[in-house]
């Protein structure tokens, strides 16, 4: 009987999946539209990232240093400017805020393009950096306009697998973006600057996309919702306005305090761009990987959210949430375990780490990076969900800030490219291969370190769960 059964079983499991994607055609065309331009957006977006460092000390001649203080500084404008893109878009609304924010983004990328590509032109270092400054409050207001819109186009129904189908384009946009890189430096062998031609290119597209199919503000309403529900029309205020009557919310605070709980797993990520590159040359050798390693999280978030999101419904936001970032905090604790213990070379070893790690920390973003957002959503008082999103891009964003200002010191103390042993220099590996280097003196502490902070977030995120989630509307 149950080997009869079995097959029927299955065959019934894999209908009732497929089936489940069903609920994304409650979405209206502006929510695909949305997502047009999130793919182009992110695209452009996640290859400046990557490519900036070398762009700016290539390209305008910048330091080492100052490349990294412009970065810095545009990610601290880009952090404090989320909470004031969000009172922006619930003002203006979805539409006017898109299109003034991609115009803007198509004039400054140009701009950024034109001195890159005038090699007499006076500081051109300190103009780009003015200009990438520049491009920070648009930069929020799009990230902010994105989930606001996500969580506008999708009714009850379908905002789980909306939220999860916006963080999916996202990561196929960071695929790409990636992939854009290699096609300027490698196949086109042209400047870095060129990266800006490709992003003015992007930006007239997501305007054009914008006028065509971004028409409608207002909330979607399933048919099984309330008929009152769906007339409901959130008070426009103006910013100060709405600035002050989110202060008074006990939402804000709640929230406030879950950001501060997940910076240390949100960091992780930003360890994948700032601190794992060096630490994989140092460790494996100049030959490693790193372009290989780096790709196995979006292209693994692309095909965990796909099969994810039909499922999405099934489970608590606030459960997937927390113990979606225990398996992100723990994915650095491979990495903490001294080589020796996996049996094999120094170079096999790490490569194993990698692997290790990057496997758990895509597993844990799939489950509760786009959660955060929609819990937000969910907690968020009507009329402000926008503002409440944009502070919940402020983990992402404070990562990247603290990280790019840390990673120096942490690479410095516990994985140099070279050390000092008995009055000597040798080089890390060296080091390393031949045991000279106490444990805390060795990369392993600093993930071990790392790791701790980030899962000790999320126990506190746990034991606080009933007051983290109170008048949440999911």
């Amino acid at each position: 009987m149950s080997q009869a059964s079995s097959p029927r079983s299955a065959a019934k499991m894999i209908g009732d999946y497929f089936r489940d994607f069903g609920v994304l055609r409650e979405t209206r065309a502006e929510f695909w539209g949305i997502q047009i331009v999130n793919i182009l957006d992110c695209t452009f977006y996640f290859a400046m990232l990557t490519i900036a460092s070398l762009f700016l000390s290539q390209d305008l001649g910048m330091s080492d240093k100052n490349a990294g203080y412009t970065i810095a500084v545009f990610t601290s404008a880009t952090t404090i400017l989320l909470t004031f893109s969000g009172l922006v878009t619930d003002w203006l609304g979805i539409r006017k805020s898109l299109r003034f924010s991609m115009l803007a983004m198509l004039l400054l990328r140009g701009a950024v393009l034109a001195v890159g590509l005038m090699p007499g032109l006076p500081h051109r270092g300190l103009i780009a950096a003015v200009l990438l400054v520049l491009m920070a409050p648009f930069m929020a207001a799009i990230q902010t306009i994105f989930q606001s819109a996500t969580q506008r186009y999708t009714t009850k129904r379908s905002r789980s697998a909306g939220f999860n189908l916006w963080y999916l384009f996202m990561n196929i946009g960071a695929a790409a973006g990636g992939a854009s890189i290699d096609i300027v430096r490698l196949q086109l062998k042209v400047a870095n600057v060129h990266i800006f031609t490709m992003g003015v290119v992007l930006a007239m597209l997501c305007w054009i996309v914008a006028e065509l199919m971004i028409r409608r503000d207002d909330q979607l309403h399933g048919s099984d919702e309330a008929r009152e529900a769906a007339q409901e029309q959130p008070v426009r205020k103006r910013p100060l306005e709405i600035a002050k009557d989110v202060i008074h919310e006990p939402a804000f605070f709640r929230l406030i305090v879950l950001i501060a709980l997940v910076l240390g797993v949100r960091a992780v990520y930003a360890y994948l761009y700032l601190l794992m590159p060096k630490y994989w040359e140092r460790t494996i050798g100049p030959d490693a990987a790193i372009g290989v390693l780096n790709m196995i999280n979006p292209i693994g978030i692309v095909l965990g959210l796909i099969l994810f999101i039909p499922l999405a419904n099934k489970f608590r936001v606030f459960s997937m949430l927390v113990y979606g970032s225990m398996i992100s905090a723990l994915a650095l604790f491979p990495m903490a375990l001294p080589w020796q213990w996996y049996g094999m070379g120094i170079a096999q070893a790490h490569y194993a780490m990698a692997i290790l790690c990057m496997v758990l920390v895509t597993i844990g973003e799939v489950l509760w990076s786009p959660k955060l957002y929609e819990y937000t959503a969910a907690i968020a008082p009507k009329g402000q969900e926008g503002t409440y999103l944009g502070l919940s891009m402020i983990p992402w964003f404070a990562a990247k800030t603290f990280v790019s200002a840390f990673s120096g010191h942490l690479l410095e103390r516990w994985s140099p490219e070279t050390v000092t042993v008995d009055g000597a220099a040798m080089p890390l590996q060296q080091a390393l291969v031949e045991n000279r280097l106490p444990y805390w003196q060795t990369p392993s502490a600093m993930w071990l370190w790392l790791g701790l902070y980030a899962f000790v977030g999320c126990l506190i995120a746990l034991f606080l769960r009933r007051w983290l989630t109170k008048g949440a509307k999911a």
